[in-house]
């Protein structure tokens, strides 16, 4: 037992972390480029500009996926180089960048995953609101037609949104993101609200015009929670963390101040039609303005449910019952951007996910950040890297040997790149990109996870 035959072993990036900003070629500006241009926001005040070159060096990295033998590329598109206003005119010279990149994947043998939104706004539709604009779901809708028209004749595979918590909550309420913003509760929910309906219209819209039968799901979050022990009331309090409004706030979610984190608040209107109730009495008059047929737009069936999976909180069954937080500071490994490293995260999170919802789960992103260098012998050793991948991967593999339908994994990054508000600081590829020079290195963990992927991870030691 362990991962199924046909399952999917792939990598990730993000438009705006790789290819350098869409205006050098046609595009318009994004809410990172405008981010990206205020003092104090960036570590460093670095800036997407040119991020790896990507736009222009794509050859070469597709190369290197071949090498490490990916099945897949979870590629994003930047709607501003599409769409420099974000609705209207269509940049062909952009459009005809991911024509070229979508052709050399095939080439290689590398299967395109398209996520359509990966936080790249384009600006001049931030002026008109954002997703504050109802009319955004609309905006999204067009987007969406202008890319499923040119690339579904090839791509089969598509997610909407990548981690709405984070470009809504990080984005919205705590500006630690773009467009970077710090707007009360009830407009945060708004915002969220029309992001779902813009999901559920890219949706009808991929539906309506592929050309190849299509694959359509999402990216959130994976919020996790990891029972203390296998017993049946700690289990039973590690579910209540991660699907109660009150659990996904004082338990799982990383940030305490926001309310909208949780999986079931984001994840049950897509998946069953309706916002959960607790989140809802939660919110009280801060509720997002849902309008007669806003639910049945934003529960359009999907065929898989994509989770961005990096970490999970430990919970126990308090005294009354209810779920309480272990601690896990003193001493708990951590990466480089100090996020606790919880393999369990990679086991629970997807039997939990699946068992709410039904779906397979592909693991959409999992990585980590460490501090990597070229060594004097030319190669990069990241060994922590390894031994990471091999306990949460030998996880996942625990859950689809008991039962849970996992059909793909997607390592975060293939490539180090521009890592948001942290700049060029963080390092999470398994191939390393010196800035200044552009030069690839594989790490020993491109190589590893070469090995993992010819063996459908039978060569994992956890």
């Amino acid at each position: 037992m362990g991962f199924p035959k046909n399952f999917v072993w792939g990598a990730a990036a993000a438009s705006y972390q790789i290819e350098g900003s869409p205006v050098n070629a046609g595009g318009g500006l994004s809410v990172w480029d405008m981010l990206c241009r205020e003092p104090g926001r960036i570590k460093f005040g670095h800036t997407g500009d040119v991020a790896c070159d990507h736009y222009n060096r794509y050859p070469e990295d597709v190369a290197l996926m071949k090498e490490i033998g990916l099945h897949a590329y979870r590629m994003s598109i930047a709607w501003p180089r599409v769409l420099p206003e974000g609705t209207g005119r269509i940049n062909e010279e952009g459009l005809a960048f991911y024509d070229k990149l979508v052709d050399t994947l095939l080439e290689a043998g590398v299967e395109p995953w398209v996520t359509l939104f990966h936080w790249d706004f384009p600006y001049d539709l931030f002026c008109k609101g954002g997703w504050l604009n109802r009319e955004s779901a609309e905006w999204f809708a067009e987007y969406t037609e202008v890319i499923v028209k040119r690339l579904s004749d090839r791509v089969s595979n598509w997610m909407t949104l990548n981690e709405p918590q984070c470009f809504i909550n990080l984005g919205h309420q705590q500006g630690r993101h773009a467009p970077g913003l710090k707007m009360g509760i009830a407009e945060v929910a708004r915002a969220g609200h029309h992001a779902l309906l813009a999901h559920g219209r890219s949706v009808q819209v991929i539906r309506e015009h592929a050309k190849k039968s299509p694959k359509v799901s999402w990216a959130p979050v994976g919020v996790i929670a990891i029972p203390e022990t296998d017993s049946p009331e700690d289990i039973q309090a590690a579910r209540e963390a991660m699907f109660t409004c009150a659990g996904a706030k004082s338990i799982t979610n990383p940030w305490d101040e926001s309310t909208l984190w949780g999986n079931g608040y984001w994840a049950d209107p897509v998946v069953r039609g309706h916002y959960p109730e607790d989140s809802l009495a939660a919110l009280g008059k801060d509720q997002p303005p849902v309008e007669k047929g806003d639910m049945e737009l934003i529960a359009q069936p999907i065929d898989f449910y994509g989770a961005n999976i990096y970490n999970g909180a430990t919970v126990r069954a308090g005294a009354d019952g209810n779920p309480e937080k272990v601690d896990r500071t003193v001493g708990f490994p951590r990466t480089a951007i100090d996020w606790p490293v919880t393999p369990e995260a990679l086991y629970w999170g997807p039997k939990l996910l699946h068992e709410r919802y039904g779906l397979p789960v592909i693991v959409t992103e999992n990585g980590l950040s460490c501090a990597d260098f070229v060594s004097l012998d030319g190669k990069v050793h990241d060994p922590q890297r390894i031994d990471f991948l091999d306990r949460y991967l030998s996880a996942y593999r625990r859950a689809a040997t008991d039962g849970v339908d996992v059909a793909g994994y997607f390592q975060w990054s293939i490539m180090d790149n521009f890592e948001w508000a942290e700049g060029y600081n963080e390092r999470f590829g398994i191939i390393h990109v010196d800035y200044e020079t552009q030069k690839r290195t594989m790490k020993d963990s491109a190589y590893w996870y070469r090995d993992v992927i010819a063996s459908n991870g039978e060569c994992l030691k956890g």
